[in-house]
């Protein structure tokens, strides 16, 4: 599900796909491509560098290739201040964080964790065509730095050996909804199974104004998890919108409480002002 943007953008324009795939070398183009699930539409950002990648009419990515920092989607910013919050870019020394993103789209949030941490990252991305025109579209690291890994998310996480990964991100969705398959118990237990001591498991819960989706979702990665926060902008915690919920767990705190002032202070800066809920609240929210 697309987070919101600071400067919305809608643009019609389209490309016969197969004109498209003979121009791939020269970098992203605007037009619409068949998919393996479906159309993706790549359109030019008119007020930056970057691109916006549509699949299936719904928006899921922006690409700034001059600045790769540059996160343009509220929900993404509020996965980084939760990474910045938590691990700092030299706590892992020559061993390198090591982050497993399921849901690829194209790479924004895999290409800001590189940007930052120069970090060992695999994306798992069910559409495998997707996949290729990304790698082709845009400036990606290569392997092992960055691998993108056609497959099913939850198949591929329960693939994984144990204690493997220092994050996982879930930003998974099939329209505006997850895959009921990826928000159970079994799903959070592979996650907690593959993380290293201390790793963060980061969910992108897309819900409606009663947050159903989230108390459920709390409700479940805290029976499996020992630690678990939430991030949203005050209007959706106040169930006046629908939009995205950041969870991010762990089984140590996910947030050290010298951290927290800053961590409040920096996401009620961002274009879309977020609050952030303690363990507290969500534990007294999922009930």
């Amino acid at each position: 599900m697309g987070g919101r943007r600071r400067t919305p953008k809608t643009k019609g324009g389209a490309r016969n796909a197969a004109e498209a795939v003979s121009t791939l070398t020269d970098g992203p183009v605007e037009g619409e491509f068949e998919i393996d699930t479906g159309t993706a539409r790549l359109e030019r950002d008119r007020f930056s560098t970057g691109w916006i990648l549509y699949v299936n009419g719904v928006p899921s990515s922006h690409v700034d290739l001059a600045a790769p920092e540059q996160l343009d989607f509220e929900y993404m910013r509020w996965i980084a201040a939760l990474m910045r919050a938590r691990f700092a870019p030299d706590d892992f020394g020559e061993r390198k964080l090591r982050a497993l993103h399921l849901g690829g789209g194209a790479c924004s949030m895999a290409r800001w964790v590189h940007a930052t941490y120069e970090a060992r990252q695999v994306v798992v991305e069910l559409d495998g065509k997707l996949a290729d025109y990304v790698r082709q579209w845009f400036d990606l690291p290569r392997a092992p730095l960055l691998r993108l890994r056609q497959g099913e998310a939850g198949q591929v996480l329960g693939s994984l050996t144990e204690a493997t990964r220092d994050v996982v991100i879930r930003d998974v969705f099939a329209g505006d909804a997850t895959p009921d398959a990826l928000t159970g118990e079994e799903t959070a237990r592979d996650a907690d199974r593959v993380l290293d001591a201390g790793g963060l498991y980061i969910v992108n819960c897309g819900d409606r104004p009663d947050l159903a989706n989230f108390r459920r979702e709390a409700g479940v990665l805290r029976s499996v998890f020992g630690h678990v926060v939430a991030v949203a902008d005050p209007a959706m915690f106040k169930g006046r919108r629908r939009g995205n919920v950041i969870i991010a767990c762990s089984q140590e705190p996910v947030v050290a409480e010298v951290a927290a002032a800053g961590l409040r202070r920096e996401l009620l800066g961002g274009g879309v002002p977020a609050a952030y809920w303690d363990e507290e609240k969500v534990r007294a929210f999922a009930g």
